[in-house]
């Protein structure tokens, strides 16, 4: 069975390539290497021995989305991962936010509802509930109103998924995970985020290799126990594999309804102080962090109640953040020639 993987060679696409490969799947990636590397395409290849199809294309480009399908006519399933995923980028560049996560979308979806059947695995996010009233947030929680164009295109994203799996022969499972960190234990392939991070645990990493001179810590006056703000932070490969279960479940038409909600977390939360002093206990580096003022488009706290994917996905994170935060140490070192 063919898979579109889109954003294939970013940081969770990549691992979920791998993940599908090792699993049999055939995969073709559709990337526009805005925030990601072809170099990633050879860390794919070198883990699992097999290279995977590779189309480079702006999603954003109907004309170009309308050939890959004509082009590709076997594929029978789509996990979309290419957005822009920025929470600051977005309240600052709203409009780039609506066009590329939102156009690609729709334009995917029209090529997929051609398919007598398909199946679509929708990269969402923890955002979808804004500030959640009660932790853990649990897949029933409201839907808050988003705090960032970023948060708003994926709740406007399910939406749409959910307006054309009722009308056409897409099933679709929309993933909604929290934080994403770590990297493949082979060390050949992980987070490389294009520019300054926008993400904690690369600016951590990339601070303690001496390429940022500072961490800025945003905000020690939330309501939480050391004043920081609290994340659920996922192994990437546990996420990955969670893409797979997925899938699967789709393909065996074990899917209860025609669109299905997951949260992917481990469960437990841990604010930005408590990531930082794991890191240097992890990796005897010490860190250079400043507290500065509270960042735009950011909530107090956020982490999954994970038994709907436990109980019914089947799915469980198995990794620890300090397993996450040592692979991102070790892939920070490779990537620097610092190992």
């Amino acid at each position: 069975m063919k898979i579109l993987v889109t954003g294939g060679l970013g940081f969770i696409g990549s691992h979920t390539v791998v993940e599908l490969q090792n699993e049999g799947f055939d995969v073709v990636v559709i990337d526009d290497l805005s925030n990601s590397s072809i170099e990633v395409l050879d860390g794919i290849t070198a883990i699992t021995g097999k290279k995977p199809e590779f189309e480079q294309i702006d999603l954003r480009d109907k004309a170009a989305v309308q050939a890959f399908f004509s082009k590709y006519n076997d594929v029978s399933g789509i996990i979309h991962f290419a957005a822009s995923k920025a929470v600051g980028e977005s309240v600052e560049n709203p409009l780039l936010y609506y066009e590329n996560n939102l156009g690609s979308l729709v334009y995917l979806l029209q090529g997929l509802q051609q398919k007598e059947k398909s199946h679509f695995i929708f990269s969402s996010s923890c955002t979808v509930y804004g500030q959640a009233e009660k932790m853990p947030i649990t897949e029933d929680a409201p839907i808050q109103v988003a705090m960032s164009p970023y948060g708003n295109t994926k709740q406007i994203g399910e939406e749409i998924i959910t307006d054309v799996a009722n009308v056409s022969n897409i099933s679709a499972i929309l993933l909604r995970y929290f934080n994403p960190v770590g990297a493949h234990d082979s060390v050949m392939i992980g987070e490389l985020p294009k520019g300054t991070p926008q993400n904690l645990v690369p600016f951590i990493t990339q601070t303690a290799i001496g390429l940022r001179e500072q961490l800025s810590v945003f905000g020690d006056d939330y309501p939480t126990p050391d004043g920081t703000c609290i994340r659920d932070y996922i192994h990437v490969v546990d996420l990955a594999k969670a893409h797979v279960t997925a899938l699967k479940r789709l393909i065996d038409s074990k899917n209860a309804d025609k669109v299905e909600v997951f949260n992917l977390g481990t469960g437990k939360g841990n604010s930005v102080l408590e990531v930082i002093n794991a890191f240097e206990k992890v990796t005897g580096q010490k860190l250079n962090y400043k507290i500065v003022a509270r960042r735009a488009g950011d909530i107090t706290e956020a982490y999954a109640d994970t038994a709907k994917a436990n109980n019914v996905l089947g799915w469980k994170a198995e990794l620890t953040m300090e397993d996450a935060l040592a692979s991102a140490w070790k892939w920070e070192k490779k990537v620097r020639g610092k190992e």
